[in-house]
């Protein structure tokens, strides 16, 4: 076996035209909202479209006033949440988030924590089919999402084929943009998830949901139908974003070569590592080589040489041993996040799981009918705004 990062793997996953797909329904759209409420809307549409709650999750430029106000205006219901306000046991904190402290790799994003919390409503609340749907990501066929509902009786979690700007880290876009036929995979921005897939979470680190869509050893069922699109974005406009997804993106870049393979994690070991890693800077310094040398707009250059640069620099304090270290810790989270959604009671709706979670007021009816902000008792549950 060869130790190397993969320009694909697609093969992984089961691919169904969602016209030939059988159809089921949702149980909710779930949103880890970070932009303003405008962005809100292909949710809000898909939630209408389906005629089920749209639970939004809110913080830094969302707010979940506005978000359920516009929500609201459109006819849907709605459960908007600020996430700050949520008590921090309610996701626990885990063993890797605890690792990348140690390493100073940690990583101030609330993304996971967002999604986490989805998948502990959605198991409370009894739900068996869930969204995610990230608030820069166009449906251009809503259809799709009952097409990936209806696969969930053979999978575990069903994608939707990104046909947008590519999700992918700073140095895949860069092979990309030197000519590479680098591909893409599913992920959190577009994703159904069914019920056997609730045992997993979303680890704090870049291509969390790779991770997610893990069992612990090996890939669930996973499969790809229909489209999404999202919102075009600058990945070199900040070194510090490459630098950032380094750890997240040779881990999961190595974990998923094995399973291209036909290995699984526990052949993750010291020595594949030890392999790998040195292959990894390579693809980094030769890409930097070859867009140096490419008739790439000066200043677009620049960037990506600087990102390109950052990404390796982090690399060189990625070690075999915190690889190794980090899947162990990774493993017994996914032992915790079990444990974890096993102490509380299941099938009781959403009021009940948020009252059970004690997830206070975040927004509630004005006399006037129009939603307000500023009540945030622990003791209720959040307002949730129907049509």
């Amino acid at each position: 076996m060869t130790a190397r990062q993969h320009q694909s793997h697609q093969d992984l996953l089961v691919h169904v035209d969602a016209a030939a797909a059988p159809r089921a329904a949702l149980d909710a759209v779930i949103v880890p909202n970070g932009r303003t409420a405008p962005y809100l809307r292909q949710a809000i549409a898909a939630a209408k479209e389906r005629d089920v709650l749209l639970l939004v999750l809110s913080s830094m430029r969302g707010d979940a006033s506005s978000a359920a106000l516009e929500a609201k205006r459109a006819g849907v219901r709605v459960a908007a949440i600020d996430i700050d306000d949520v008590p921090r046991r309610v996701v626990p904190e885990f063993a890797t988030d605890k690792l990348l402290r140690l390493h100073k790799f940690d990583r101030r994003v609330d993304t996971s924590r967002k999604r986490n919390l989805g998948l502990l409503i959605a198991v409370l609340a009894g739900w068996q089919r869930i969204l995610f749907l990230d608030d820069d990501i166009v449906l251009p066929d809503p259809a799709d999402v009952s097409a990936a509902a209806g696969l969930l009786g053979e999978h575990a979690v069903v994608g939707l084929a990104n046909s947008g700007m590519p999700d992918n880290s700073v140095v895949c876009h860069a092979l990309r943009d030197i000519g590479a036929a680098q591909k893409t995979f599913i992920g959190g921005g577009a994703l159904v998830v069914g019920e056997r897939a609730f045992g997993s979470f979303f680890p704090n680190i870049y291509n969390e949901d790779w991770f997610f869509l893990l069992d612990g050893l090996r890939l669930r069922p996973s499969a790809v139908t229909g489209t999404a699109i999202q919102h075009p974005y600058d990945p070199y406009r900040d070194a510090r974003r490459a630098r950032g997804e380094e750890l997240g993106d040779t881990l999961a870049e190595g974990v998923y070569g094995l399973l291209d393979n036909g290995l699984g994690l526990a052949d993750a070991d010291e020595k594949y590592w030890r392999e790998f890693l040195p292959d990894r800077r390579r693809i980094i310094s030769t890409t930097i080589e070859q867009v140096l040398a490419s008739a790439i707009e000066p200043a677009q250059k620049a960037r990506m040489v600087a990102a390109l640069k950052a990404a390796i620099g982090r690399s060189h304090l990625i070690t075999p041993e915190l690889c190794v270290a980090y899947l162990r810790a990774w493993q017994t989270d996914c032992a915790r996040w079990r444990k974890h959604i096993g102490r509380y009671p299941r099938g009781i709706g959403v009021d009940g799981a948020l009252a059970a979670l004690q997830i206070g007021h975040l927004v509630q009816p004005g006399v006037d009918g129009r939603i307000s902000a500023g009540v945030k008792r622990r003791s209720a549950s959040p307002f949730l705004a129907r049509a």
